[in-house]
């Protein structure tokens, strides 16, 4: 079959749907396959590709977008007898002819389930789109297994047309030290580490309240650093940083380029998740693979990625958190342990594993098109 991912995540943005969609079609150039892949996106690669790519750009003229979404892409596709699209970020695809099949990607339902956490555009888009996008898809996979059971509460039609692909590792996280990288970016060991965008939902404050007290407690060296980008409805989480009696030794590094997120994650005392919510919660993968202690939230899928490389805490109890990093503080034997559980769990994840679970499904499409 002639399968079209929707790529331009590749182009538009640098986060979860991004790292699916660049690892997904990496993995699946180097696996056997009796399929033709296409990648849609806005700009072509600079570099050569395996695949055959159809840039399709942004026109910064009014209504250009849902032209293209809705005519130009659709019609372009049908002309090259495309028999799968794909859309990995689970938004579409859209208008397409009825014999061309469609595969969603679901990451996660989180404008359904804490609605209170985006904006109000995006329930709103959510709430009218997808349940029909849902309908029309051939099948939909899920980043979890935790995911999936979230799409079939909510659409139980999605039960017999669904999978669950856990994702994968890059082979950049791993255990690797290197203390001009965290003099770069003003980080002063020993520190404790979260990574992920500043936004409500992952429960930030319970984190700097944890902080706050051990600090308190102790007067210890360390320092608090918070790796992510500002996110939708974040004006209280940095009023509460800049609220803090140790607001100095609360460090925002800012961006930081890909090559140096092994190291940061490597030379953290801890690496702490609260997050409240995950559709698979990638920095919890990343920072095994690198060898650091995780603590992290019990809920969601969190527990389904960490197994046993992880330490888990309520996400509603600072006591718990606290709790946890002063044992890991104490303890250099517990962090060492629970750094080398950490790896063997890791090594359980590959994109070429993905790919493969993917591939697979596409198999089944293909038979069912027979």
């Amino acid at each position: 079959m002639r399968i079209a991912f929707l790529a331009d995540a590749l182009d538009l943005q640098s986060a979860g749907v991004h790292v699916y969609t660049r690892e997904i079609i990496k993995a699946l150039a180097n696996i056997e396959t009796k399929h033709e892949y296409i990648i849609v996106r806005v700009n072509r690669s600079a570099e050569p590709t395996t695949f055959e790519e159809l840039p399709i750009p942004y026109i910064k003229i009014p209504g250009y977008k849902a032209y293209r979404l809705f005519w130009q892409l659709p019609r372009l596709l049908a002309k090259r007898k495309v028999d799968v699209v794909v859309e990995p970020a689970h938004f579409g695809p859209f208008n397409l002819p009825q014999h061309i099949k469609r595969v969603t990607f679901i990451h996660d339902l989180t404008p359904l389930l804490f609605p209170q956490y985006h904006v109000y555009h995006s329930q709103l888009l959510q709430r009218l789109f997808l349940p029909s996008i849902l309908r029309r898809a051939a099948h939909v996979i899920t980043n979890s297994a935790h995911t999936r059971q979230d799409l079939i509460q909510f659409f139980p039609f999605t039960a017999n047309k669904s999978t669950a692909t856990l994702l994968g590792k890059d082979r950049i996280y791993r255990p690797v030290e290197d203390a001009k990288v965290l003099e770069a970016y003003g980080i002063q060991p020993p520190y404790w580490l979260c990574v992920g965008t500043i936004e409500p939902r992952k429960n930030i404050k319970v984190l700097l309240a944890a902080f706050d007290r051990l600090k308190a407690e102790t007067n210890g060296p360390h320092q608090l650093v918070l790796l992510g980008k500002k996110g939708w409805k974040s004006e209280d989480i940095y009023q509460r940083i800049q609220d803090s009696p140790f607001r100095e030794a609360i460090h925002l590094p800012g961006y930081v380029e890909r090559e140096a997120l092994p190291v940061i994650y490597s030379m953290a005392e801890v690496f702490i998740y609260p997050s409240f919510y995950e559709g698979f919660g990638l920095p919890v993968l990343e920072a095994m693979s690198c060898g650091v202690p995780v603590l992290t939230a019990d809920v969601s899928s969190l527990p389904e990625v960490g197994g046993e490389g992880a330490l888990y805490f309520d996400p509603h109890s600072v006591e718990e958190l606290v709790d946890w990093l002063r044992k890991l503080s104490q303890s250099p034997a517990l962090r060492q342990q629970q750094g080398r559980l950490g790896l063997k769990r890791a090594a359980q994840f590959s994109w070429e594993k993905t790919a493969r679970e993917t591939d697979a499904i596409f198999d089944q499409l293909a038979a069912k098109k027979s």
